[in-house]
């Protein structure tokens, strides 16, 4: 019967193991980077954006628009 936990005797076992962990770990390391930099991007689209349309909201709003505060023109 095979153990739980295998340990080998001949350590060159480990070389292997050690190559795969790598790729894996550089893999999730780039995967990462290319979310957080797409992350980056989306936010600085949507900031933009968001700018444009509060600058256009301001601009075709008059200056005494009282329907940001809550309040209708039909009191």
């Amino acid at each position: 019967m095979m153990e739980f936990l295998y340990f080998p005797e001949d350590k060159s076992e480990y070389i292997s193991a050690f190559i795969s962990l790598t790729i894996f770990m550089l893999g999730a390391v780039a995967a990462m980077y290319f979310f957080y930099k797409k992350s980056r991007k989306d936010e600085q689209a949507f900031n933009d954006q968001y700018e444009q349309q509060l600058k256009q909201h301001h601009d075709h709003s008059p200056e005494d628009d009282t329907t940001l505060h809550g309040k209708s023109h039909r009191s």
